[in-house]
């Protein structure tokens, strides 16, 4: 997404407003139905309604989607994984673990075998029972050595998974782990069948598969055994890949989809002002972080990590790239989480220690290259900023802007000096996907031993109260010498039409209530989509 200024004038609103989806889309999605009226819809009110088809426009995808539970990657894959399958647990709005395939799940009093008892009736889409054999052989395939699966990054302690009842299983870690719950609380460990094939993908979501196109669409239908009393609300959902910000803005604005993902912070004010359209805003713990690798120079200096978090302006990071949506961050990651460290000081822009620092590491002229790409709304944007901020401390920023395919490609976790983003998680499920030595997305190539055993005697340790007080140690340790730049949390914003019901504000950094379609109804447009 190229950077832009607010749009407040009438001209832009009309270009959106009028502009032909049709062609728009070219390329990238197939033509949808005809644009509706743009009179202003009712907002439903009353108890939810049964039937109609939702078209939701999902922010990028391509040629790689896949309908695999335990891979997604792309947010296309992730609204079709959160709607085929469930995992035994996950993050509910307020960030709250929440039982799904499960009913219960409980540690032993040491923390090393973790029991999950069956949720009673559960059934896959094909009406067959959940057995204590299907949770076996998921973690099986996302565990497997030949082929681990995205999720298998965060089950390093996992021995064995056992069925000892008809709707009970054990979880046998090799090490204590007082937070395996949060662990297991993921989207990408969604319970399948032990004959699973991802050509018939079968789980125990609201919604059924009917048709996949990679890159383009794919729609499903209401799952009639679905556990949960009257939902899913909808026949059948439709998501639509878009690539590009305008063609997912018009689609929405001519009627052409019920609900967009990601709006770019700089037109939220345009969509306010039609009253067709309704906007959401979370506030949500996703982090967009400059990454430094420690290992390389100038960045193995610590003396240069540190000046370049003391060159950045947060406040002017969150006006001028979110627009105001969202929230300064401290160089530390997982605000939501109970162990997160507010007794460290807020750090703020001061040039004069920067300078100071870079001539103590012989660096005052810092000349460095900063990868960027268009992964998450607002990551350029991001970049240009900080390069502005830079040069006050005789820093030279080279901004290398390159496309998100090549991004995330063959040199994914080589750049010296880049960029990521990440989704909300609590302190010790993020550690172990990004900030140890062979977690599976060190951006920084961060291994310093004293944090290391911090978090390993932490991830032990059952009492609260002494878990909190090693975890704020090791966050201490992020904080002076780490190797990310943490600017701020983004506030997720999404917009949908006014007769669509159900959309409640998420915590947890996943666009349109953490894609939780099962919750959604239509009431009536004018025009007619419902």
């Amino acid at each position: 997404m190229e950077a832009r200024c607010k749009p407040t004038n009438v001209s832009r609103r009309r270009f959106l407003t009028t502009a032909l989806a049709g062609a728009a889309l070219a390329g990238t999605a197939p033509l949808l139905a005809a644009c509706g009226s743009t009179v202003a819809a009712a907002v439903p009110s009353g108890p939810p309604k049964r039937g109609g088809t939702l078209r939701v426009g999902v922010t990028g995808g391509g040629a790689s989607d896949t309908l695999d539970p335990h891979i997604p990657a792309t947010n296309p894959d992730i609204a079709r994984v959160l709607n085929l399958y469930e995992p035994l647990l996950l993050r509910d709005h307020d960030y709250r673990l929440q039982m799904l395939v499960a009913e219960s799940l409980k540690p032993s009093p040491d923390a090393r075998t973790w029991t999950a008892v069956l949720r009673s009736g559960i059934r896959f889409h094909d009406g067959r029972p959940v057995t204590p054999a299907d949770v076996v052989a998921t973690f099986r395939r996302i565990t497997d050595p030949k082929d681990p699966k995205s999720g298998a990054a965060g089950l390093t302690m996992l021995g064995e998974v056992a069925a000892v009842g008809d709707r009970t299983v054990e979880f046998r870690l090799t090490s204590p782990n007082s937070g395996f719950d949060d662990l297991l609380g993921q989207y990408s460990l969604g319970i399948v069948p032990a004959d699973f094939d991802v050509k018939r993908p079968i789980g125990t979501g609201p919604f059924k598969a009917d048709t996949f196109t990679a890159g383009l669409q794919s729609t499903f239908v209401r799952n009639e055994h679905y556990w949960r009393p009257g939902q899913p609300y909808l026949d059948r959902l439709s998501l639509i890949n878009f690539a590009d910000d305008d063609a997912r803005i018009n689609a929405l604005l001519s009627s052409q989809v019920d609900a967009i993902d990601q709006v770019p912070v700089a037109l939220v004010d345009v969509l306010r002002s039609d009253p067709r359209i309704q906007v959401l805003r979370s506030e949500t713990g996703t982090w967009l972080p400059f990454t430094m690798r420690v290992d390389r120079p100038p960045f193995d200096d610590v003396r240069v990590r540190q000046a370049l978090r003391l060159v950045v302006d947060r406040e002017q990071m969150i006006n001028q790239v979110l627009s105001g949506q969202g929230r300064v961050g401290n160089d530390l990651y997982a605000p939501f989480d109970p162990a997160y460290n507010r007794q460290l000081p807020q750090r703020k822009q001061n040039i004069a220690e920067a300078k100071r620092l870079l001539a103590e590491a012989g660096k005052p002229n810092l000349d460095i290259e900063l990868v960027t790409a268009p992964i998450q709304a607002g990551a350029v944007e991001a970049a240009q900023v900080f390069q502005q901020q830079a040069k006050a401390a005789g820093v030279n920023v080279r901004i290398r802007k390159i496309d998100t395919t090549t991004f995330y490609g063959e040199n994914y976790l080589s750049w010296d000096f880049a960029q990521d983003f990440w989704y909300t998680r609590n302190y010790l499920p993020q550690v172990a996907s990004g900030a140890l030595p062979k977690a599976p997305y060190n951006e920084t190539h961060w291994n310093d031993p004293e944090f290391t055993d911090l978090v390993t005697r932490a991830s032990a340790t059952v009492d609260p109260k002494a878990r909190t007080e090693l975890l704020h140690r090791a966050q201490r340790i992020e904080y002076e010498r780490g190797g990310l730049i943490v600017w701020g949390f983004v506030d997720q914003v999404d917009a949908y039409q006014s007769y669509v019901a159900g959309f409640v504000p998420d915590r947890t950094g996943i666009s349109l209530s953490g894609y939780q379609f099962r919750q959604v109804w239509l009431g009536t447009a004018e025009g007619g989509a419902a």
